[in-house]
């Protein structure tokens, strides 16, 4: 694993709404969503935006009408303090409706997501009374006296052709799984997927450097593996750009020179146009 800290957290998001992809004209998707003015922030909540709307994923299919969303690393233990974390968040959304009992407490659910399956977590269920069925590979439902229906998903757990997109929120992909992940982006065709996609791929490629150095050896897969980030590296390359010229302007203007003898420098120095230049005074 690279020394640079994987940010998983925008790669659950990313995921998560691809995972829905099917429903997302249906759903509402409000990241990191702030309870108050303290920074409670719930990872993901999904409202529905009509009752009726109908969620084609197996994770989505036990959605109601509020969806509060917590996400845990390969890095971060799933405990039972992190199950209570995510019943407070819930009550304190539930209390923020905006008349008295807006939000109905049976219209909120809780889905919590780890890769690896919390043992500690269900004996703790299990030594006080909650029974925790497996509604399906990887999906756990906790039942018995609880205040919001909550599922425990255990990415690790669902099936990799259905799930491709939290299945690459992991440490332990191999070349075949990151073959199927690019392969898997070449398919979308929307830009807006697509970006959502090169959000998931940052995330496995930072945590899988093993994995993507047997990869070069795939010289095909290397192309599109270029091709997918090719955008997202030369946004980085324009933005560093940006910033050394702005770095630029600044000094030269400490040191006394003269806007219109700045931009003249930096148009020669950069190759910028007159407009281009403009753009930093």
């Amino acid at each position: 694993m690279s020394d640079k800290k994987v940010q998983w957290h925008p790669g659950f998001v990313a995921a998560m709404i691809l995972e829905l992809a099917e429903s997302r004209d249906g759903l509402i998707f409000e990241k990191e969503y702030n309870l108050n003015t303290k920074p409670l922030e719930i990872d993901l909540l999904v409202i529905k935006k009509e009752t009726s709307v109908q969620v084609d994923n197996e994770i989505g299919a036990f959605f109601r009408g509020h969806n509060i969303m917590e996400y845990k690393s390969p890095e971060d233990h799933l405990n039972i303090d992190s199950f209570y974390k995510a019943l407070a968040y819930a009550s304190l959304y539930k209390s923020y409706g905006r008349t008295v009992d807006e939000i109905k407490a049976d219209d909120i659910t809780i889905s919590l997501f780890r890769e690896a399956k919390p043992e500690g977590l269900f004996r703790y269920f299990a030594q006080h009374g909650y029974l925790v069925s497996n509604h399906c590979r990887g999906i756990y439902l906790l039942e018995g006296t609880v205040i919001f229906p909550t599922q425990i998903v255990v990415t690790g757990e669902l099936d990799k052709a259905e799930h491709v997109w939290l299945g690459a929120l992991s440490e332990k992909l191999r070349k075949q799984d990151l073959r199927g992940l690019l392969e898997k982006i070449q398919q979308l065709s929307e830009q807006a997927e697509r970006e959502l996609a090169d959000s998931v791929l940052e995330v496995s490629i930072g945590a899988n450097r093993q994995a993507l150095e047997e990869l070069k050896g795939d010289a095909n897969m290397c192309q599109a593996l270029m091709e997918i980030m090719e955008p997202q590296l030369l946004l980085r390359e324009k933005a560093g750009l940006q910033k050394g010229i702005q770095g630029a302007v600044e000094m030269l203007r400490k040191l006394g020179h003269e806007d219109q003898e700045i931009k003249a420098t930096i148009m020669e120095e950069y190759g910028l146009s007159a407009k281009e230049a403009d753009g930093y005074f």
